[in-house]
Parts: C-alpha cells; structure tokens; sequence
C-alpha cells in the first residue's frame, strides 16, 4: 500500500494539514515541526502525488499525452520521440507537469475519452495517433476537457488540432513529381481509416485534376504506414510488374518508402535510373539513405511545441479551439529523377 499524508501526520505527530503545509513549503511551520515531518516523510518512503499537489496549490493543472495506437505505431522511426521532445520543451519552459498515457481502441472501448480523463485527474489533453473510426474521437469533440489533436480535425471551444496542410504537401510534391516528367506514378498509401491518409490522397487527386487526370488512372497499394507491409506488396507488384513499369513511386511515409527501397533493391531496379522515389515526413534516415531519399519535410518537434501551447491556451481561455497550420517543405534528393533533361 501507498504511504500516505496520514502515516507521515501519525508518525510526526501532528494533523493531517500540517503535513500538507510543511510538503508544499507555507512559511508557517515552525523548523522544528518541518524538519520532524520531512524525516518522518523519508523514513516511511512517502512521495507526493503531483496532481493532488498541484490542486491544493493552485498551481497550473497538469498536461496529460494520450497517444492511441502505439503498439501498433513502427519501431523503425523518431516522429513520436520528436512529437514528444516539442510537448517537453514547452511544458518544461512554463512549469508544467507532463503525463503520458499509451492506450489501444480495445482499453478505449472498456470506458469514454471523458471517463478516462476524469479517472486519472486530466484536465487537458493532447492526443495522438487517433484514426477516424476512433472510439475516442466523438467523445473528444463532444467533452468539456480541453483537448488538442495531432494530424485528426476536431473542433469545439475546447479542442483544436494541429497538423501540416496535409493536402497540399500532397499535391504539391505529386506535382513536383509530374513536372518532372513523371505521369505513371504508383501511390503507397497508409492506413485507410487514417485521416491523414485521406487528405493526402485528397492532395494527390487534386494535383492530377490539375493536369485533366483522374486518380483511378493511378495504381494505389494500402500499406499501413509500416515498412514491412510496403516492401512486401511493392515486392509482390514488382515481380508482377516487369514490363511496363511506373516512372515513380509517391509513399505517403518515408518509413514505407524505406520498405519499397529494399523491395526495389531485390527486384534489380535502380533508384533513381528505373523509377524516381519521393517520401513524406522528412525523417532524418533521409539525409542517409542510398540514394538519398526525396520528401516532404515537416517539423514534428515544432508541431508538438504547437499542440503544447494551443492546449495552454485553451486551458487559460485564450484560445477557442480551431486548426493550427505548420509549415511543410518539399525536399528533392537524389531519389528523383528530372525526366525532362
């Protein structure tokens, strides 16, 4: 069992109160009784409750991560070490307490986004890794708990989103691809229950429309944001595929375009000679790969200092929810190739 204020306020004898007084430093506990209270605090192995502190202190309430999904998130890539490096640097630069929970849509179901929130004493909320059959998702939009979302819409006085415009980084890089020379490009997509999946192919869509194409005329592989998945439907395509091959392959994750590199690599296609490759995320593996790997940059540590911030402004009633927009880059490597030279 927990040690608790009640032991330490036996022990030293003296109220329960006083123990709390002495905890939270109030100047007036005489040294005595201070110095009785803390050894019998360490003798019995006592620590604070952080949260139940921070309410009896009035100080500000603590940030909670709730990240959903991440067993089945990759290994292979930094994006959420990055996401949560930009939540810690702003919470660490305003005094803040930083909670992380890691959760699955089956621990989801057993209680409410609300509920779970209540249980573990949040009183705001950045969420990621939610997809939009998320059992979360309604209640997050419906809740009276500020909340902010990465890369999901939801929208209401006490939820905002942060994200990249998605769907023009998309389009952008597919027309960059087509002015290029390019036409015949294979779409790796991600998960189809993902949002960020959805504005993407969105984006792709539109840069075709643009050029009098249709997206149907496009060949397009469900991959799952995972490298494994990639490279063995890109493998299974490839060896299918050994005539009239696409020019270039648009991944919607850098990780997949990973995977697709190893499967292209054991099928004998060169990179970029035989077909042109382009990624998004801009992870750093990009900068190392042979050849290196064009992309769609974007900074997911400023996008986690952004969520971070958006949260405290709605927790201060500063900020009514809404979309916060990060910028993208479109980064060309040695990955692509310029057919029109």
């Amino acid at each position: 069992m927990a040690v608790t204020i009640a032991d330490v306020a036996r022990k030293a004898g003296v109220t329960n109160g006083t123990v709390s007084r002495a905890l939270n430093d109030y100047p007036d506990i005489l040294p005595e009784t201070k110095r009785r209270i803390m050894e019998a605090a360490q003798e019995l192995g006592y620590v604070r409750n952080v949260s139940a502190r921070n309410l009896s202190a009035k100080r500000p309430p603590n940030l909670a991560l709730i990240i959903s999904g991440l067993l089945e998130g990759n290994s292979k890539d930094n994006l959420m070490y990055l996401l949560l490096q930009g939540i810690l640097r702003y919470t660490t630069k305003n005094q803040l307490e930083l909670a992380i929970y890691a959760l699955d849509q089956q621990s989801e179901r057993q209680q409410s986004y609300t509920e779970f929130c209540r249980l573990h004493s949040i009183s705001g909320a950045i969420v990621s890794g939610m997809t939009v059959d998320d059992p979360y998702l309604m209640d997050l939009i419906s809740s009276d708990i500020p909340s902010v979302a990465i890369d999901i819409p939801v929208d209401s006085d006490k939820a905002g989103w942060v994200s990249i415009d998605n769907r023009a980084a998309a389009c952008e890089a597919m027309e960059t691809l087509m002015e290029m020379g390019h036409k015949d490009i294979l779409i790796i997509a991600g998960k189809k229950n993902a949002d960020v999946n959805t504005v993407r192919m969105q984006g792709v869509q539109d840069a075709l429309e643009n050029r009098g194409m249709r997206l149907t005329e496009l060949t397009r592989l469900y991959c799952d944001f995972s490298a494994e998945v990639a490279y063995e439907k890109a493998l299974i395509y490839f060896k299918a595929k050994k005539k009239k091959r696409p020019t270039a392959i648009f991944c919607f994750s850098d990780i997949m375009a990973l995977g697709v590199m190893r499967a292209l690599r054991e099928c004998g296609i060169s990179i970029p000679q035989d077909i042109s490759l382009m990624g998004f995320d801009g992870l750093h593996l990009c900068d190392v790969t042979v050849p290196t790997l064009s992309t769609v940059e974007q900074d997911r540590l400023e996008i986690g200092y952004a969520a971070a911030e958006m949260l405290h402004e709605i927790m201060n009633g500063r900020c009514h929810g809404g979309h916060r927009v990060l910028p993208y880059d479109v980064v060309l490597r040695e990955s692509v190739q310029d057919l029109n030279r």
